[in-house]
């Protein structure tokens, strides 16, 4: 029988995890969907794990488990992926703002023959500023990067068990996420708009300005193409410069336009914007030496607690 492995992203949620399992075995098991909970705290300083852990003693489809420090939401994914069994796998917030039926339409268009399956919110009823930024986010992703998004973009998925191998075997979760990577592996994904559920005031759990440079910085080469072309333009703009001020020094009138301009005045001109043209492209340059720093130390992008004897 196939199974599907939810995988829930447990932050501080000690008051929500047993109405949240609650509510998905309800639903799921109403729609006779064969499932597994798997429970990942992402580093709680509350009592998420405890109530985890005596969800799991009751419940034989629970599994818990705790990374060992706050790595945020994208690197919870991936643990729970490397921990999934299921023939295919979705992650859900604790915030419970996705309507439960959804993951049946997930799972119907997985049976169909989706290997991946992204679900979006058709409204967004955030705040003005969250929703400004989101949506331009989104926007330069489209058009700057090598991915994507849906409208409004997207943060969750259903993946194929052969998708779940590829993302376990294949790709280093260190300074990127997964929808990002899921998104990167080529596969035609389908995109499912939903309305998100209403009446929940909750403040969602996705952290979006944790995972806005790492989305765009490991989905897009725009930064240095756009620093490689600003060097040439500006290089033959400061040369056509050179040409002019010699020829009026050299050949014509030093009064341009009424105006004698002197000559330090123009050196220090250049030697500003220069210099800080120069400071901001090293700046973009820094963020990707930093990020191959990080990867070839190799270290994990996550790491999961091991368990005690009695728990």
């Amino acid at each position: 029988m196939k199974k599907l492995s939810v995988i829930l992203l447990s932050y501080y949620s000690e008051q929500r995890i047993t109405s949240v399992y609650n509510s998905v075995n309800k639903t799921l098991g109403e729609a006779g969907i064969n499932f597994e909970f798997i429970i990942v705290d992402d580093g709680s300083k509350d009592s998420s794990y405890k109530k985890a852990l005596e969800l799991e003693k009751s419940v034989n489809n629970v599994k818990a488990y705790q990374l060992s420090r706050n790595y945020t939401s994208s690197y919870s994914i991936f643990a729970g992926l490397s921990l999934s069994t299921g023939d295919c796998a979705v992650a859900i917030p604790d915030d419970e703002q996705q309507p439960y039926k959804l993951l049946i339409e997930l799972y119907r268009k997985w049976e169909e023959g989706n290997k991946i399956v992204i679900p979006y919110r058709l409204n967004r009823n955030d705040p003005f500023i969250s929703k400004f930024f989101s949506k331009s986010f989104y926007f330069i992703m489209n058009n700057l990067s090598d991915i994507k998004y849906p409208p409004g973009g997207a943060d969750s998925f259903l993946v194929d068990r052969e998708i779940i191998d590829l993302l376990n075997t294949k790709i280093h979760p260190i300074n990127t996420t997964t929808i990002t990577e899921v998104l990167r592996l080529g596969f035609e994904p389908f995109y499912l708009p939903y309305e998100r559920v209403k009446g929940n005031n909750e403040k969602s759990r996705w952290t979006f300005r944790k995972l806005a440079l790492d989305t765009f910085y490991s989905s897009s080469s725009f930064p240095i193409k756009f620093i490689s072309t600003l060097g040439v333009f500006f290089s033959i703009f400061s040369f056509t410069l050179i040409i002019f001020y010699s020829y009026i020094n050299i050949f014509g009138n030093k009064t341009f336009w009424g105006y004698n301009p002197p000559g330090w005045t123009s050196t220090v001109l250049f030697i500003s914007f220069f210099s800080g043209l120069i400071l901001f492209a090293l700046g973009i340059i820094a963020e990707y030496i930093w990020r191959i720093y990080e990867e070839v130390k190799n270290r994990p992008g996550y790491i999961i607690k091991r368990k005690m004897p009695d728990e």
